[in-house]
């Protein structure tokens, strides 16, 4: 899986959203400043967030954007949803739409898994959570080990 800059910059804009003292609006050049993204391809992604009514949005000199409802009841697979689609896809689709012949008849197995332990992380884990860097044991169990924080890439020996 591959996130994309703008799941990234959503993610980051909400968490400064849901830092932000309660009902105070934030406006879109402090998050973008704040989180170094640029501004217009922020705006665009604010634009999707209130549709979604992830984010509520006013304008004039006390506007800004806050979030449309608390941060904990906004989970990470919300996000990414809605700036990228489905979770996963294999060739476009759901891993469930795919079957498979002869050697390879176990591979949407796997394709489906993948697709339920990215759940497991991103729809338990809120913003609120990364906010306050209480994350789920799930996130904690990954991140405690040497491995998860070295690539693999390119793969090579033990890879």
């Amino acid at each position: 899986m591959q996130i994309s800059a703008k799941a990234d910059y959503a993610l980051r804009a909400l968490c400064v959203l849901a830092a932000a003292p309660q009902q105070c609006a934030v406006k879109a050049d402090d998050i973008a400043s704040a989180q170094d993204i640029p501004r217009t391809f922020l705006d665009g992604i604010l634009v999707q967030l209130r549709r979604a009514g992830l984010i509520e949005s006013r304008r004039g000199p006390e506007g800004g954007h806050r979030l449309a409802r608390p941060a904990y009841a906004i989970s990470m697979a919300d996000v990414i949803r809605v700036t990228d689609g489905p979770l996963a896809l294999v060739r476009g689709q759901r891993p469930e739409s795919h079957a498979y012949d002869g050697p390879a008849r176990h591979l949407q197995d796997v394709w489906v898994a993948v697709r339920a332990s990215l759940r497991e992380i991103l729809e338990l884990t809120t913003v609120a959570q990364v906010v306050d860097g209480a994350l789920p044991e799930a996130v904690r169990a990954y991140t405690s080990q040497d491995r998860s924080w070295r690539s693999v890439w390119p793969p090579g020996p033990g890879a």
